[in-house]
């Protein structure tokens, strides 16, 4: 039974009312509702200006909501099935940085996979923890990692009794969910906080077609994306509580300070009318275009050359909890091309865009906004490159795909304030770094201060390069920045660090 309070959307009324009004606008932002036209306003018309208003009187702030924030995000609550929920206009990384800063304090352990966004690395170096990686699933046949295994983190949890936290990512970039509710279980037998990056699971609070979200397993905090796989405006996410082990004090405090003073009215409204579209709209959006989906996989399983990954194949990795079908895992190596070369080809030669490239596959993400005919182009576009490519019993080259991480030396937040130096690339090896590099998309570094540089981070950064991948860096240009050891005094009980 649906409760009808959902249909509220108390922010975004209350500001398309303030915009409406006939206000004499003394304060910022200086366009004064879009009071001047220009190149902006003639394409999206004046309206969006209108919703572009500045904490004025009766609009409630963010940083310390008592009105219509405070019942938009009460509402966002209830439909995730969290005590609190709090909006983000600096995307899911806000609430990734708050989480682990409100709750791990310097020098305290953390316990999470190495696959983990660029974001908890940052939270990292501003919380001063130490990170106990643990290793996920290699799969070597599509060149991926995976979820992390349930006995994989109870290890590590029984290894590490003094850790305060345990972080899990639910689901993966690419669908796969590891065994979350048994994690949080033993995490929580062992009075741990169990904290979840869902950027890529908003749908999941909104039909049980699909797997388990991080609320309803148990989980204390996590941080979800509604504006990737909901239907939010870019950089508008939601950080959820649930429990008494996470101080909501300090969740709000530290994401004041972390975020802007002058948050997006824009953005805070789209999570008003997304959560209500969702909550409404989400269980029947999701089952159609499931559907489609489903309609769809033979027809592209039938293109030579072409797979697509989906639950199977996640189940005989061992992964038994479910798989987020809103991801459409396509392989395409048995075609002799790239993911690369396809990912580019569809855009530049048949304007799909895709959500990313690895070396044997690309990632197609679905959403309740989806359309049967953006499922056929894609088919008729792989079709077409298919019938030009693809030879029987040709396939790509094969990598040596290995992701043995790079030692830990020190933590990321000593790293990052360590004095450094600029060196090349290519005389960088058994270097300590001083910065994160990685492939974006996804984001999840190949290397993290702290880390040492050795021989299969620098190959494995030079064929993403020649790949023509879109590398992350500080410097991004044959050098890279490292601890300057000679000049490096290490305070190792100094919480300065």
């Amino acid at each position: 039974m649906k409760n009808l309070n959902q249909e509220k959307t108390p922010f975004f009324t209350k500001l398309k009312d303030y915009g409406e009004s006939d206000v004499v606008p003394f304060d910022v932002p200086g366009h004064k509702l879009g009071r001047l036209p220009n190149d902006l306003s003639a394409f999206t018309g004046k309206g969006l200006y209108q919703l572009d208003a500045n904490a004025p009187r009766g609009l409630d702030t963010l940083s310390k909501p008592t009105g219509v924030i405070k019942e938009a995000q009460a509402l966002a609550a209830e439909a995730f099935s969290a005590d609190k929920a709090y909006f983000l206009t600096s995307g899911t990384t806000a609430g990734i940085i708050a989480m682990i800063m409100a709750t791990v304090s310097a020098k305290e352990k953390i316990i999470l996979p190495r696959n983990v966004h660029k974001s908890v690395i940052n939270a990292l170096i501003f919380s001063g923890a130490i990170p106990v990686f643990v290793r996920p699933d290699i799969d070597n046949n599509l060149g991926i990692a995976n979820g992390v295994s349930l006995a994989n983190m109870k290890k590590a949890i029984d290894d590490n009794p003094d850790a305060k936290a345990v972080f899990v990512i639910n689901p993966t970039y690419f669908g796969v969910v590891s065994d979350l509710k048994n994690i949080v279980d033993y995490a929580h037998t062992k009075d741990m906080i169990v904290m979840c990056d869902e950027a890529h699971g908003a749908q999941f609070y909104f039909s049980n077609l699909l797997p388990q979200s991080a609320m309803a397993a148990g989980a204390d905090v996590a941080a979800t994306s509604m504006h990737k796989t909901g239907v939010s405006l870019t950089q508008s996410s939601i950080l959820l509580t649930k429990g008494n082990r996470i101080d909501n004090a300090k969740i709000q405090s530290t994401l004041n300070m972390i975020q802007s003073t002058s948050p997006s009215a824009v953005l805070l409204a789209s999570l008003d009318v997304a959560r209500k579209q969702m909550y409404f709209e989400g269980e029947a959006g999701i089952k159609k275009v499931l559907k489609m989906r489903e309609k769809m996989v033979p027809k592209l399983n039938s293109i030579p050359g072409v797979e697509i990954i989906d639950e199977t194949y996640a189940l005989k990795r061992g992964f038994d909890f479910g798989f987020d079908s809103t991801k459409l895992v396509i392989k395409v190596a048995e075609m002799g091309i790239s993911g690369f070369d396809i990912y580019r080809t569809l855009k530049d030669r048949f304007n799909i865009q895709l959500e990313l490239a690895e070396t044997y596959l690309v990632l197609a993400i679905i959403t309740i906004a989806t359309t049967k005919s953006d499922l056929d182009r894609l088919y008729q576009a792989l079709k077409t490159i298919s019938d030009e490519n693809y030879e029987q019993n040709q396939t790509l080259p094969k990598i040596k795909f290995h992701y043995n991480f790079p030692e830990t030396y020190v933590r990321p937040r000593e790293a990052y304030h360590a004095p450094h130096k600029i060196v090349p690339l290519a005389d960088s090896e058994n270097e300590i770094s001083a910065e994160s590099i990685m492939i974006y998309p996804p984001g999840i570094p190949l290397l993290i201060p702290g880390e040492v540089i050795n021989t299969q981070f620098l190959e494995d950064l030079d064929f993403y390069q020649q790949s023509g991948s879109v590398i992350f860096s500080e410097l991004n240009n044959g050098y890279v920045k490292v601890i300057d050891k000679e000049n490096w005094h290490k305070w190792e009980d100094s919480d300065e660090l």
